[in-house]
């Protein structure tokens, strides 16, 4: 059987290896030119956790995880408020068997155990599904027919509209926007995060794997906003206006974003949907039920719900799409919950550990 998947971050490439271990053949496409740089560090937990070790990359992973040694908190004037060799905000405790890794690294990584056929710079224009398969065109004018299409494209998902309707009905805002971005680590981080705020606004400095530079983030609370999420210039703008009231370092951290060319910026929010697929097309990952970074399991997310809708359809594709659901909603439910235990604090390390093995793998 042929199948598409649009989107090659997370859930993509792994719903790839999987289904070709049952013997689809599956090509991804995906609108960036070449694979994305940059974006935060991830977080793998739970059944996650198993995924990657059944696929036989945890190693590999492993070796490229954060390896932070602490974190601070820091006042508006970089004043220091307390610091823990513990624990990270992003990344839990150190004692936990979490593992926390840039999304770069991990989507390097799927990418290359995937073993599918990778198609960049292109996009699902139209699909069009009767009974046998679905015929798609893609922006590029190629055109193609496949048993089944998948959408691991993200909050913004191109195969969600096109199947279900406009992302309007399905996305519930969370009152905050963050940005991502890498700088010149002129702060000198060394395996360390610190993290500032002031009201509603604030961000967070990552040390990187590469020494010279930073991972950083800036972010802001609001309501809805009107912006276009292909527009990187008129984001950035956003950011500006926001943060510019920030001090500290945050005047030289506004100057690297306008140079930054992995600059990422989106709302902080849900996908919530009473059905993740329709005929031959379904949804993984954000595309279909994205928790938000508030919850810091949207990676988990995509890795469990790639492996059991491959599992489900390697298993026997009739009532497949049924069974995924099935045993996916509790879970999806206990972690998008996560980003609403605590508004401004974030959930608990135990509600977290409990969202994060509340699903069992075959």
């Amino acid at each position: 059987m042929k199948v598409l998947v649009s989107g090659a971050s997370v859930g993509g490439p792994v719903l790839a290896y999987w289904l070709r271990r049952h013997g689809y053949e599956t090509t991804l496409v995906e609108r960036a030119p070449a694979p994305r740089k940059g974006g935060q560090a991830v977080d793998i937990r739970g059944a996650a956790l198993d995924v990657v070790a059944k696929m036989g990359v945890i190693e590999q992973i492993r070796a490229l995880r954060t390896t932070m040694r602490g974190m601070s908190m820091v006042d508006g004037d970089g004043n220091e408020l307390m610091r823990s060799y513990e624990e990270t905000v992003s990344g839990g405790r150190f004692d936990s068997p979490d593992i926390e890794i840039m999304r770069d690294d991990l989507t390097t990584i799927l990418t290359s155990a995937s073993g599918a056929e990778y198609v960049y710079g292109d996009s699902i224009a139209t699909l069009d599904q009767d009974a046998d398969g679905v015929d798609v065109t893609f922006e590029s004018g190629g055109r193609g027919r496949y048993d089944y299409v998948f959408g691991a494209d993200g909050l913004h998902s191109n195969v969600r509209r096109l199947t279900f309707g406009p992302e309007e009905r399905f996305l519930h805002h969370l009152g905050t926007y963050v940005s991502i971005f890498t700088a010149d680590n002129f702060l000198g981080l060394d395996h360390w995060q610190t993290w500032f705020r002031e009201g509603d606004t604030g961000g967070a400095l990552f040390s990187d794997r590469d020494a010279t530079v930073m991972r950083v983030n800036l972010g802001f609370g609001a309501g809805p906003i009107d912006y276009d999420h292909r527009d990187v210039e008129q984001q950035k703008r956003l950011v500006q206006e926001r943060c510019s009231g920030l001090r500290w370092e945050v005047p030289k951290l506004l100057e690297a974003m306008w140079k930054a060319d992995d600059f990422y910026f989106d709302a902080m929010a849900q996908v919530r949907m009473e059905r993740w697929s329709k005929g031959r097309v379904a949804l993984v990952g954000d595309a279909g039920y994205c928790a938000s970074p508030l919850s810091g399991q949207g990676t988990s997310l995509a890795l469990v719900g790639a492996y059991v809708l491959a599992q489900e359809l390697g298993r026997d594709p009739v009532g497949a799409f049924d069974r995924y659901e099935e045993r996916m909603r509790p879970y999806v439910a206990q972690n998008q919950a996560l980003a609403l235990e605590n508004p401004g604090q974030g959930a608990s390390p135990e509600s977290v550990q409990r969202a994060a093995t509340s699903i069992t793998l075959d």
